[in-house]
């Protein structure tokens, strides 16, 4: 039994993560960290206020970070050198460098650290990179990923307009998992570049993004998200030299490729697969679906981008 604490109590905590720990057969939620132990009254597990308290238990296996962007790689390393399993929320941290470090205190503590990239995990996701190569659509040669919502950065979430706790604005939030969807299927980046600017929302972090990336087999990814529309877009197309592939919309179940069609819906909880395969890994049972050392080249894009931001 994997005894689990997760470090911060905010939306996604409490609807995918905390359930996910306690689905998972052989889990065990054994506490949480928050400044607010109200919020953990509900829980069975310990609560503890920091997070030196609950690393100096040594019940304590593994850590699920959760906290803003620029707590990651100072709170993962801190369990790491502590001896504890971590599987950090996206992105690794506020900066490509930064997340190095992340991953030299991993290999130096020898424990697993992964990062929650759970878009790896959908069946849909995992079937494209079979058809892709099987060469269902030939050589492929571009893939375009939008994700457009409207968010004006007020509520419960308004720490991610603020550069100081979330890194960036939809660049980190959103386009995030999309750049690690198409290095999931495409492998590492070669080059890549993009432009951040605001044109509807003047908040301290940019409104919209859009990424370019080429890979070391010629395909060109394009990633364009925002946070200034009023129309919902989660589109997904991947293009080849024969055909076309389909994803739209990436959070949805269907697949769609020359000659064939899939229903291929999600976990219902969407952090529980990458909860069972960071298990799996710890226990010896399988390679983790998203490790540091595969999710670092996220933040290895998204840092190519930032250098071309206007002052």
């Amino acid at each position: 039994m994997l005894h689990w604490i997760v470090v911060g109590i905010g939306d996604i905590t409490t609807r995918r993560v905390i359930p996910a720990i306690q689905l998972e057969s052989r889990s065990r939620l054994y506490g949480v960290v928050t400044r607010d132990p109200v919020k953990a009254a509900r829980l069975d597990a310990q609560v503890w206020t920091t997070l030196d308290k609950a690393l100096a238990d040594p019940a304590v296996e593994a850590v699920y970070v959760a906290s803003p962007v620029f707590l990651h790689a100072p709170q993962t390393i801190q369990s790491l050198r502590a001896g504890k399993h971590v599987l950090c929320e996206k992105p690794m941290a506020m900066s490509e460098p930064e997340a190095r470090t992340m991953l030299r205190a991993a290999e130096e503590s020898g424990k697993m650290l992964g990062v929650a990239y759970y878009r790896r995990a959908y069946p849909k996701v995992q079937r494209a990179q079979q058809l892709l190569d099987a060469g269902a659509i030939g050589k492929p040669v571009l893939a375009e990923l939008t994700c457009h919502a409207w968010f004006d950065g007020q509520g419960g979430r308004s720490w991610l307009v603020d550069p100081a706790k979330a890194g960036g604005g939809p660049l980190y939030d959103i386009a995030s998992h999309r750049i690690d969807v198409l290095n999931y299927l495409f492998g590492k980046p070669v080059r890549a570049t993009g432009h951040l600017s605001n044109v509807v929302h003047r908040y301290a972090v940019e409104d919209n993004a859009t990424v370019m990336i080429e890979y070391e087999s010629g395909l060109r990814g394009v990633v364009d998200v925002r946070w200034h529309s009023k129309v919902k877009r989660d589109e997904c197309r991947i293009r080849g030299t024969e055909g076309e592939m389909d994803l739209t919309p990436l959070n949805g179940p269907e697949l769609v490729y020359p000659g064939g069609r899939e229903n291929l819906p999600p976990h219902a909880n969407l952090h529980y697969p990458i909860v069972e395969n960071f298990v799996d890994a710890v226990l010896g049972k399988a390679t983790m679906l998203c490790s540091g050392d595969s999710s670092i080249w996220t933040d290895w894009v998204t840092e190519q981008v930032k250098k071309n931001k206007p002052d």
